[in-house]
């Protein structure tokens, strides 16, 4: 019984550091992906406001869901990609909550310092990396038995939360705000990036 119980607990921690990588090498995959796009185009996304992020965000999970339903695909950016497309917008929304908060004439420094940006990004990254541990802890790495579909599907869920929030002001009666919503996209399609890397 003392053994098993030891060799449950050793595993849990092995389990815990893979998880903590695994998502890492996810994230920094994305990370190079941004900052080698803020080279080419630089922050031209400040312009965008919550609705607009919400959509880019969904247009790629609506792409997703559309090529794992039919089984094709005619232009080549693969699911991997549009995953990490979605993992960087949704730190480009928090980002934008955190940077416009309490600005309501939108009077914003449209081009960011690229030192500043990473610090925010990481800031954003390591944050949601707090809730997915927090939440694996609850949990226990439920996530490693889903779907890749149901990451998709789950993703057009809190984009439709995230657009009914926006209808009603901001203002939710029992839910979380669109930033809870922005944090669980991060980290599904982080858990997607996983799921792609290891099946």
């Amino acid at each position: 019984m003392f053994l098993s119980l030891n060799l449950a607990i050793i595993m849990k921690q092995v389990n815990e550091v893979t998880t903590d990588l695994q998502y890492d090498n996810a994230v920094n995959k994305c990370r190079e992906i941004f900052l080698k796009k803020t080279n080419d185009y630089g922050t031209s996304w400040r312009v965008y406001r919550t609705i607009s992020v919400a959509d880019q965000i969904y247009i790629k999970a609506k792409r997703i869901q559309n090529i794992q339903e039919k089984r094709v695909q005619k232009i080549d950016d693969d699911i991997e990609g549009e995953f990490k497309g979605i993992l960087n917008y949704a730190v480009i929304g928090l980002i934008q909550l955190d940077l416009n908060e309490g600005d309501p004439d939108n009077d914003w420094e449209e081009e960011l310092n690229l030192n500043e940006l990473l610090k925010l990004y990481d800031e954003k990254v390591r944050q949601a990396k707090d809730l997915m541990q927090n939440k694996n802890h609850d949990y226990g790495e439920a996530w490693r038995e889903m779907s890749q579909e149901s990451f998709a599907d789950l993703i057009l869920a809190k984009i439709l939360r995230i657009k009914q929030i926006i209808q009603n002001n901001g203002k939710t009666l029992m839910s979380e705000g669109v930033d809870a919503n922005f944090y669980d996209i991060l980290n599904y399609a982080a858990f997607a990036l996983i799921h792609l890397e290891t099946v």
